[in-house]
């Protein structure tokens, strides 16, 4: 089956897309102004649709079902849609929009499924299917934990329901029974100027490093280097939330365990007792107890971690790329067939 990729561009897209089997069309970011590069995408689609004349659309987010609506309108493809979760508290409009044109939905986890039959899309036209991992090179240093136990957070500071105030919390709890542990939290954004105050005036100054965006390689740094994963992410009061959480996964892969919270993606993402500890993330004795209990059983921490590493496997995104390809085949051959999925 040809395909043909229209996408944002990115660092090391050129040499990233001369190794693919596939043509990639790139769309350049408008510094500032996500709203007019989503058109710009979503234009540039239209126009690589009208030469490519696909069967079947993959709409990768909900800011490109515009251009899968015209595209359906005009050349009458199926569109198949993905649905993360918190893009439904983000944009609802725009997710309804994007769930009434498709023929089937992917969903990343089961409470991106809830969250799609909300909308009142057909059951039988939800496909659950996970984000992929990309996992550690064959050839990533070993890994070499940390003298001083040490939790990791890895997300961006843009979102309260991300928990990072949770863990703000439950450091002084931690400290209690682990004095040196550390915090160290990758990621940027609007939150980190109050995050950084919050620990400051907790004085927490020493406990807690904010490293704001930093390389792959140093993130993956972090991952060999930590003890254990926290991010104990809540279902914010509108919905959406996590979708599912692939860094749980990605520090899985890694050999960490996970202390998530007990909602949304994350269930889907953490096998509680198994990869990590599923807890009531509003709640930071809850999110301390079981941080406080990894870091101070190791090989506990490290045969969660083990198996965290094993499941990540499963996840890989060459097995993943499969699924979703199966998926958009059988839609394909349905309309070849003449018969389609379910619609409503």
């Amino acid at each position: 089956m040809a395909s043909r990729v229209v996408t944002l561009t990115s660092p090391g897209a050129e040499e990233f897309d001369a190794g693919q089997p596939f043509e990639v069309r790139r769309v350049k970011w408008i510094p500032g102004s996500r709203r007019a590069s989503f058109a710009r995408l979503n234009a540039l689609a239209v126009r690589e649709a009208t030469r490519f004349r696909p069967q079947v659309v993959l709409s990768g987010h909900i800011v490109t079902s515009p251009a899968a609506w015209i595209i359906r309108s005009t050349l009458r493809p199926e569109v198949v849609q993905y649905l993360y979760a918190d893009e439904v508290r983000a944009a609802p409009r725009l997710c309804g929009f994007a769930l009434r044109n498709a023929t089937a939905v992917v969903a990343i986890s089961r409470h991106a499924a809830e969250l799609a039959r909300g909308f009142g899309t057909d059951p039988r036209s939800i496909h659950r299917i996970p984000p992929g991992v990309d996992l550690p090179d064959n050839h990533a240093p070993p890994v070499t934990r940390a003298e001083h136990p040490t939790l990791l957070t890895v997300a961006r500071l843009e979102d309260d329901y991300k928990g990072h105030d949770v863990v703000l919390r439950a450091l002084p709890l931690i400290k209690r029974q682990v004095p040196d542990v550390r915090w160290v939290v990758v990621g940027d954004g609007s939150l980190r100027p109050r995050l950084e105050r919050c620990a400051q005036q907790n004085g927490l100054d020493g406990t807690v490093s904010f490293l704001g965006e930093v390389s792959d390689a140093e993130r993956d740094r972090w991952y060999r280097t930590a003890h254990v994963f926290v991010m104990p992410s809540r279902v914010p009061a509108k919905g959406g939330g996590e979708g599912f959480g692939i860094v749980y996964l990605e520090a899985g892969a890694r050999g960490l365990p996970v202390v998530a919270g007990n909602v949304g993606g994350a269930a889907d993402a953490v096998v509680q007792g198994e990869t990590g500890t599923l807890v009531d993330p509003a709640d930071p004795a809850a999110v301390a107890g079981a941080a406080i209990e990894l870091l101070r059983s190791p090989e506990d921490a490290s045969a969660m971690g083990r198996k965290g590493a094993t499941r990540a496997e499963r996840f890989a995104w060459p097995v993943i790329s499969h699924q979703v390809e199966d998926l958009v085949r059988t839609v394909a051959d349905r309309r070849g067939n003449g018969v389609y999925s379910p619609r409503r």
